[in-house]
């Protein structure tokens, strides 16, 4: 089977770049994935893709070296089940408020004896090699999503649960259920403790502490805080970002 490269930097101890796929195109997420990035994922939940087009991003994305990952809708198996039999290398999965969340995750991310996935892996032994059903349960990433108060409260018991990988923090939502602001100020005092905690308590479990950040300069000081699977921004907000920043420049004359 395919190696998993960003498994392998994770428990190297190094710390891994993901890019944020929202828009529903083969030719950006080919494009994205030849940028550099150590993995992308093709975000369904808010993003704009549908599971027909997300198959052909994963087939752009394996022009490259970069990792395939998938953030699923919800946590819904079926859902869960394709987007790995279409080639995702790991799934990131939202709101995940307790143990027994986290074990239905995991489930149907695993075939059994370790969870109950289903067995056929239509496109992902064409892009793993033929004998992905008997690796793929040690090969393929699981991070859920930590983004309430009731997430926060049973970390713990979330993170002790078998064959998750670790967690992703969603500091939108989390700030949110903290706070009751929205908008995204991690500077926050009750957001930014509540980071520190997760990140502490994730790494002391010898789990992967995970996070979406806006900007590189955020991203490096969540590295400092103990998370090593970085988020930074998304295609379109890219996107959009250095197209104002062209119009500006050209407009300032």
């Amino acid at each position: 089977m395919r190696p998993n490269r960003l498994r392998v930097l994770l428990a190297e101890g190094k710390t891994a770049v993901n890019g944020w796929l929202h828009i529903p195109s083969s030719w950006s997420a080919e494009v994205m994935a030849h940028a550099g990035w150590d993995s992308v994922t093709i975000d369904l939940q808010h993003g704009l893709t549908d599971y027909e087009t997300a198959v052909t991003m994963l087939q752009a994305i394996a022009t490259t070296d970069t990792v395939p990952l998938a953030r699923s809708t919800w946590n819904d198996p079926a859902q869960i089940m394709r987007l790995l039999d279409a080639g995702a290398y790991g799934i990131i999965c939202p709101m995940i408020n307790t143990r027994a969340e986290a074990e239905a995750f995991v489930g149907a991310c695993r075939y059994p004896p370790m969870g109950y996935r289903s067995l056929g892996p239509t496109r992902a032994r064409v892009y793993a090699g033929a004998d992905y059903a008997q690796h793929a349960n040690e090969t393929l990433l699981t991070l859920a999503m930590i983004e309430t108060q009731e997430a926060l409260n049973n970390l713990s018991e979330i993170l002790a649960t078998p064959g998750l990988d670790g967690i992703f923090v969603g500091p939108g939502d989390l700030g949110l259920s903290l706070t009751g602001q929205m908008g995204m100020d991690m500077s926050d005092p009750t957001l930014a403790a509540a980071l520190a905690q997760i990140a502490e308590v994730t790494r002391a479990n010898g789990r992967i502490a995970g996070i979406w950040v806006p900007t590189a300069a955020r991203g490096q000081q969540m590295q400092q805080l103990g998370y090593q699977f970085i988020t930074v921004s998304a295609d379109s907000r890219l996107l959009n970002a250095a197209t104002q920043e062209i119009i500006q420049e050209m407009k300032s004359q």
